[in-house]
């Protein structure tokens, strides 16, 4: 009887502070666009470059800030195994699956030098259009100027941070990839780093409201896969061809990696076998 009240009242605090850690997080994103960016950006030196790290990296600090605050009110447990790998990754394509709304948020807080493609319509957010702009993240208005971006971006040592489904998993349905990461890491020559993102039990789902709180408290957990080569695909005639290829054989590599969810010995699945050709 007094598990179960206990229970009742735990669920009930986290059903609040989710709500309070997104009031946070989209005020903090104003106040960040009103106040300290805009002020970094007078009191920087350098290129528009190295004032956009500065940006990023303002905003990286604070994202860690607020996993801690949902660490702190109980909404979430971390677990992110992928750092001491990623420590000297520059110049990557960054992919993982995407359960989880805050999986972004998560990855940003973590990934050295982290860049990321932005959906055009954020752009308009009063939240966070402030944000975006003073750290130079990269919009998908425009496919062409995107890779350009994307190929400068990687060039200066980023990270760029992508979700090849483009969109939230949707549990119990497939894994679906799109071909935009392998189209852009074959056209830059840069190597993919491959990430599983695990939220245990599921939560900030797509469709679902952020009040609806698992029973028990969730952990996010962010493993390190392994590397690949884009280069093995380029001898393919077309890009197209490669990219179609790429594209599949990540996708049965995540569904292969992904079949045993839940399981422990599934979570820390290594890329132990080439993608190529899998």
């Amino acid at each position: 009887m007094l598990l179960s009240l206990w229970q009742i009242i735990n669920r009930t605090w986290r059903r609040f502070a989710t709500g309070l850690c997104f009031a946070i997080f989209g005020l903090g994103g104003l106040l960040l666009s009103v106040t300290a960016l805009p002020l970094l950006a007078i009191l920087s030196k350098g290129s528009e470059q190295q004032r956009q790290a500065r940006a990023r990296r303002l905003v990286q600090l604070t994202f860690k800030w607020f996993i801690g605050v949902m660490k702190w009110t109980g909404v979430f447990n971390f677990d992110f195994k992928a750092i001491e790998k990623l420590r000297s990754v520059r110049g990557h394509v960054i992919i993982a699956n995407h359960p989880c709304l805050i999986d972004v948020v998560a990855l940003i807080s973590f990934v050295p030098n982290p860049d990321c493609v932005v959906k055009s319509h954020l752009w308009k957010n009063p939240f966070m259009r402030g944000v975006i702009r003073s750290t130079g993240y990269l919009s998908n208005d425009d496919p062409e100027d995107l890779v350009t971006d994307c190929e400068r971006s990687l060039a200066w040592g980023n990270n760029l941070i992508i979700f090849p489904e483009g969109t939230r998993s949707t549990p119990e349905k497939a894994i679906k990839f799109q071909r935009g990461a392998a189209h852009l890491a074959l056209r830059t020559g840069a190597k993919i780093t491959a990430l599983r993102v695990d939220c245990l039990p599921v939560t900030l789902i797509k469709h679902e409201a952020w009040y609806c709180a698992p029973k028990r408290k969730p952990t996010l957990s962010v493993s390190y896969l392994g590397e690949i080569d884009s280069a093995v695909y380029c001898q393919a005639e077309k890009l197209s061809i490669a990219a179609r290829q790429l594209t599949r054989d990540l996708q049965k590599y995540y569904e292969k990696v992904l079949e045993d969810d839940g399981k422990p010995e599934a979570r820390d699945q290594s890329l132990d076998y080439r993608v190529a050709g899998s």
